[in-house]
């Protein structure tokens, strides 16, 4: 069975930096594109940033661009989500997620339509 599996989340003071990993088990996405999404209290679920199969291609939300860092290593099968300057408006809980496609040089890698395979999120705390 296909497994996404989040860590790294935590209660950290804004303007600090955090680093989610993303470790897929059960089988391979080495030639999907990979995603984060995150869901604040009340809020819908939104696109944070995504990687393309090689990692040599990314995107991100406006609200994360410059702050915020995605990368996998394929050898070890895992995505990364290096954040720094938080803020309270980052709180959320952040999910991880496989693409159905390889690239993300389209506009739906930031729909949530996009991606078959889900993690079960980790909470990212930001206090002020």
């Amino acid at each position: 069975q296909v497994q996404l599996v989040e860590s790294g989340g935590g209660l950290v003071q804004a303007g600090g930096s955090l680093v989610l990993s993303c470790a897929a088990s059960g089988g391979t996405f080495s030639g999907n594109a990979m995603g984060w999404f995150r869901q604040a209290p009340r809020k819908e679920r939104e696109f944070v940033a995504a990687i393309n199969w090689s990692g040599l291609n990314t995107v991100y939300a406006r609200s994360v661009n410059g702050r915020f860092t995605i990368s996998r290593n394929i050898a070890k099968n895992t995505v990364y989500l290096r954040m720094s300057s938080l803020n309270p408006d980052d709180t959320a809980v952040y999910y991880c997620a496989a693409g159905r496609g390889s690239d993300v040089n389209t506009a739906q890698v930031m729909g949530a339509p996009a991606y078959d395979y889900w993690g079960q999120g980790t909470q990212v705390t930001v206090s002020s």
